[in-house]
């Protein structure tokens, strides 16, 4: 059986990972090469395949999936397409994952440089000409596949072009020089009734690709699990926990 591209997957198309890159082994920066041999032998495999989403196809998927109610929805959803992937449309393949299973390896925001995802934002999340800011990684993988690698994103940061910066304008934790520093978002987010709790008013904002915002369900899903973790940094560091 002939090897399908992720390109031209029916399976990942029809799940919602509708984003996709190839990367022969060979071609990758030296640091991320060595981040990955540490932890993951490549010998044997070719490439890294790395499963994306844009916009609400994805959660719409899930939504009508026996993952809605796991208590990692998203990561076991994005990991069983990647393996309907391989299993129904490359079976002389073998695969191994990296992420989610391993999070930390590989800088995400690296590779999504690498593949023209991710250009930076003053609201800290990647933008790109084609999703804004709504898309996300969903699985990387080392590969033994002979894919023809994929070329990266051409269309140029819209941040570049962009005059009235209405994500600055929206943003409570905005410096008065135009900086959204980590720290002041995640101080903003932590204060009682504050309207980025659960969202975030600064990508609300943004104009670019307004049509692939998530539902409001797919924010309030992210947005709680990533006040969670911030809830949980803040405890952590408190004066006298350590």
């Amino acid at each position: 059986m002939r090897g399908v591209h992720p390109n031209d997957s029916a399976i990942l198309a029809e799940n919602g990972l509708g984003l996709q890159a190839v990367f022969n082994l060979v071609d990758l920066p030296p640091d991320m090469l060595a981040a990955i041999e540490a932890v993951e032998t490549t010998e044997g495999y070719r490439q890294l395949l790395v499963f994306g989403h844009g916009g609400r196809r994805m959660w719409q998927a899930l939504a009508g999936s026996k993952w809605k109610g796991d208590e990692h929805p998203i990561d076991r959803f994005s990991t069983d397409v990647v393996a309907r992937f391989f299993a129904e449309e490359n079976r002389g393949n073998r695969y191994t994952l990296l992420f989610p299973q391993q999070p930390g390896v590989i800088p995400l925001q690296q590779l999504g440089k690498l593949a023209g995802w991710h250009h930076a934002s003053p609201f800290r999340i990647g933008v790109n000409a084609r999703w804004g800011s709504w898309f996300a990684y969903r699985a990387v993988a080392l590969a033994d596949t002979s894919f023809a690698a994929t070329k990266p994103m051409p269309d140029a940061s819209p941040c570049e072009s962009c005059i009235d910066k209405s994500c600055l304008a929206a943003c409570p934790a905005a410096s008065v020089d135009g900086d959204i520093e980590l720290d002041a978002c995640m101080n903003e987010r932590l204060q009682d009734g504050s309207r980025c709790a659960g969202t975030c008013l600064a990508r609300l904002a943004c104009p670019v690709k307004a049509e692939q915002r998530y539902s409001q369900e797919q924010i309030a899903y992210h947005y709680g699990r990533s006040l969670e973790t911030i809830r949980s940094y803040a405890r952590k560091n408190q004066p006298g926990t350590g």
